[in-house]
């Protein structure tokens, strides 16, 4: 496990899947429909219990200029700065599955912050995905 440390918060833009898991990839999908991928975006799943208990999942993306979600007619929220635990997932997508064994492994460690999402960071320039969960600050 390693410490990351975000140093400002994250606005990002985001297209809720419909069910967890089975809509996280409509949900990707929905996304890169909507902002073309590029590079020099980041990417992010978020999610967490809500509602009574049930995961929500979120496919983001940074929002690049003040306005575009709005523009777009995409909701926001904003990932907080902060310390964050995390595990890197290489190749994840040889098996997704990793993902959510990492996040079992996260969610033991004491002082996650009770507000925080699961987030997944998604490098675009390698096939890894750092899993991480906000510390209580």
């Amino acid at each position: 496990m390693e410490e990351i440390v975000v140093p400002e918060d994250i606005k990002i833009l985001y297209i809720t899947a419909k069910s967890f898991p089975e809509g996280i990839q409509e949900a990707t999908n929905e996304l890169h429909r909507i902002v073309p991928f590029s590079a020099d975006r980041k990417y992010f799943g978020v999610s967490r219990p809500e509602n009574g208990g049930a995961i929500v999942y979120r496919a983001g993306t940074e929002e690049l200029e003040n306005g575009e979600a709005e523009k777009l007619n995409c909701d926001t929220l904003v990932l907080k700065k902060g310390k964050y635990i995390g595990l890197t997932v290489n190749d994840f997508r040889k098996d997704v599955l990793q993902i959510g064994k990492a996040f079992e492994e996260l969610l033991k460690q004491p002082n996650l912050d009770p507000q925080g999402y699961c987030v997944e960071w998604y490098a675009t320039d390698q096939e890894s995905v750092k899993c991480m969960i906000r510390l209580k600050q």
